[in-house]
């Protein structure tokens, strides 16, 4: 018997029906299963969980990995949202998938994470969080060109002028990054990319980094010496404000995060159907 968590997206499961139906699958099936949603609220020990069934799409699987990076449950996604990269099981095929996690017939695949130390100019105070899709420094409000410098291992590398840059993982190479024409990632491959976001220069180029390069983009002044108001924006969720002065220093995080796989040609398969959409 496995112990599954169901993670649902209550927007896109509002009244907790395809929760439900899972839910009722694995029981009849013999297994164990808990759901904050459906368990009133019950204290849930989540040492004795196998795998976590996020119901949605990618922005909820990266909603999960983020809430519960600390507890170490191995994650799949069913895709009940558009695009689905992340996502490992259609609805199509969730009964036989349901039954391949309780058979055993699956693998474990390690997907890094990236994290930025945030240093703030004005008075040196730091504040951390980590990413599992991205880290991107954007313009805030108004149309407006955002400047900041690159430097890696502490060499400087490039001054940009744009909307902003997108520092992200391979798992994230199918998010914004894919928008603003990065390239596509084998999502278990180490390595860290940098791509800017609509910059004003015939020379906009992503830069890939081994997973052991440190990055920093610095905040600069704006034009003619102009204040700016900039965000640093953690896997879409979480947002900062910075200025000029205050610096983001980018590594690789000691933390991973597990994804389960039933299918070592998945990521593949659904990249090709994408790509031919």
């Amino acid at each position: 018997m496995k112990h599954f968590y169901i993670y649902p997206n209550t927007i896109k499961d509002p009244n907790l029906t395809n929760t439900k139906r899972i839910k009722e699958y694995l029981v009849n099936k013999g297994q164990k299963v808990s759901c904050r949603e459906l368990d009133n609220n019950e204290k849930i020990s989540f040492e004795d969980v196998d795998i976590m069934l996020v119901l949605g799409g990618d922005g909820t699987v990266l909603q999960a990995a983020r809430e519960f990076i600390t507890k170490r449950i191995p994650l799949i996604g069913i895709n009940f949202g558009t695009l689905g990269y992340m996502t490992e099981i259609e609805q199509d095929n969730l009964e036989e998938s349901l039954d391949r996690l309780i058979d055993g017939e699956y693998e474990l695949e390690s997907r890094m994470m990236i994290k930025g130390m945030i240093t703030y100019g004005k008075d040196g105070s730091n504040l951390e969080d980590i990413a599992l899709n991205d880290i991107v420094i954007a313009r805030y409000g108004s149309i407006q060109v955002v400047e900041f410098d690159v430097f890696v291992n502490g060499q400087f590398l490039k001054h940009y002028a744009g909307d902003g840059v997108i520092i992200t993982t391979p798992t994230g190479s199918t998010g914004y990054n894919l928008s603003a024409m990065g390239p596509i990632v084998e999502p278990n491959a180490r390595l860290i990319m940098l791509t800017p976001i609509c910059t004003h220069s015939f020379n906009q180029r992503s830069i890939i980094f081994s997973k052991d390069d440190a990055i920093e983009i610095a905040i600069t002044k704006g034009g003619r010496g102009a204040e700016q108001r900039v965000d640093v924006i953690f896997d879409g969720t979480h947002i900062e404000a910075l200025k000029p002065g205050d610096r983001v220093g980018i590594t690789t995080s000691d933390k991973n995060i597990s994804f389960v796989c039933l299918s070592q040609k998945s990521f593949m398969e659904k990249l090709h159907r994408k790509m031919a959409d």
